[in-house]
């Protein structure tokens, strides 16, 4: 039997039946919210998610219609000081809906505050306890803070009401201390905040050791505005970074991650400002503290010395007339003693000189004989090296052109050569050359 085919409208509108009769008036159920916006009405549409890690499990159509969502987003933003928003989770009362031409819906009946609190909590305490666990959670407060510091690196927002505030105090405190402020812009708030400040934070490591801490200051705010500081990426950032953070985030109800991890918390930029400016004056007051304690400690030690040196002068008096008295005494006894030896010195001395004398009166005649000798030597060597006693010996000279024949380069057939005895000159043409 054939089974009669059904039009979309009616399949549509036999699961709407069947939802009708099935399903509960509402149902609880725990979502995040992946889309929000709202019409002209009031209206607010959403898409409702859930996740498992970064995976999207489920999905559905949400709204609130305008008199619901008035109502329902006020009392939730009293409770929970933030707005509805992408990304938060909710427990919310919801009807299902089927029409035959918009398909399955949600409509969203109400929303406890309370388990978004609870939500934001258990979040919060997951990203502690793994900064914790990777033992980074105490490493910024590890670090010393400058005694003195007056080089500041500050991210904020350069538009951010309380950046103004913080370099009003800065710049105008009263015990005129001088501060180095330069600013590293970022945005504060909103989804791109978190990455916009790790960006600036990486530009002050660039230039670490120009500066003394790094200031983290925006103004206050509603909650929602504060989540960046929430984030692990950021606080592992700051927890990690080489330099002592100071943050005023501009808040006092609660506490975010940032400001934990963080070397030292202050409630408002202001107080971050008021905070540099004690320590200088600390750091002064200990200063002076030191400088009288010194000036004390210099005027008992030098009234001391006085004492000491009267003391002492009063012996150097008795001393010097004893020393005096003693040194007059050795210099007799070495005056006595100088004659003697000086007399035996002069007598030892002009036997020398004798000795010196007569050696002076032989000497030079032995050095000027000696060069005679070796002049003579010399003289006879030039005289049988000269051309004519080469000749008388047999030897005959040859020229060309004027020159030895070893010196001339080029040598050709034809050419004079002119060879010198001792009686005779006899000139050569030269007929055949042979090279050894």
């Amino acid at each position: 039997m054939q089974v009669e085919p059904l039009s979309l409208f009616e399949l549509n509108k036999l699961i709407r039946q069947t939802l009708d009769l099935n399903m509960e008036p509402s149902y609880w159920v725990v979502a995040e919210i992946g889309e929000l916006r709202l019409n002209q009405k009031g209206h607010c549409y959403m898409e409702l998610v859930e996740k498992e890690e970064d995976t999207i499990r489920a999905k559905i159509r949400a709204n609130i219609w305008s008199y619901t969502y008035r109502n329902l987003s006020g009392w939730f933003e009293s409770i929970t000081h933030q707005t509805l928003h992408p990304g938060i989770k909710i427990l919310a009362n919801v009807t299902v809906n089927f029409h035959e031409l918009y398909g399955l819906s949600l409509t969203v009946k109400d929303i406890d505050p309370n388990f978004t609190l609870g939500e934001r909590a258990r979040k919060k305490q997951e990203v502690i306890r793994q900064l914790q666990s990777e033992g980074v959670f105490t490493m910024n407060k590890e670090l010393l803070l400058p005694v003195a510091p007056q080089h500041i690196a500050v991210i904020s927002s350069p538009t951010a009401a309380g950046l103004g505030d913080f370099m009003d105090q800065l710049e105008n405190n009263k015990e005129n201390f001088r501060f180095e402020v330069k600013l590293f812009q970022a945005m504060m708030q909103g989804d791109e905040a978190m990455n916009s400040i790790i960006e600036a934070m990486h530009r002050v490591h660039n230039e670490i050791e120009d500066f003394d801490v790094l200031v983290i200051i925006r103004g206050g705010g509603a909650k929602v505005d504060l989540d960046c500081f929430d984030t692990y990426d950021l606080a592992a950032h700051v927890a990690q970074f080489p330099l002592p953070v100071i943050t005023g985030i501009g808040h006092e109800r609660d506490e975010t991650i940032t400001d934990l991890v963080a070397h030292t918390k202050m409630k408002t930029p202001t107080a971050v400002a008021a905070f540099l400016i004690s320590g200088l004056k600390q750091f002064e007051e200990k200063i002076d503290a030191l400088y009288t304690k010194a000036w004390h400690h210099t005027h008992n030690f030098l009234n001391h010395q006085n004492s000491l040196l009267d003391h002492l002068q009063n012996q150097l008096k008795h001393l010097s007339k004893w020393f005096l008295a003693e040194k007059e005494s050795e210099l007799d006894r070495l005056g006595h003693s100088l004659k003697l030896l000086s007399k035996s010195i002069v007598s030892q001395h002009k036997i020398r000189l004798t000795n010196l004398t007569n050696q002076i009166k032989s000497k030079p005649f032995v050095i000027l004989q000696n060069h005679l000798n070796k002049i003579f030597f010399l003289e006879k060597s030039v005289q049988l090296l000269d051309p004519q006693e080469v000749l008388k010996r047999g030897y005959t000279i040859t020229t060309i052109d004027g020159k030895p024949p070893d010196s001339i380069e080029n040598i050709g057939k034809d050419m004079v050569m002119v060879t010198k005895s001792r009686k005779k000159t006899i000139k050569s043409k030269i007929q055949h050359i042979k090279i050894n």
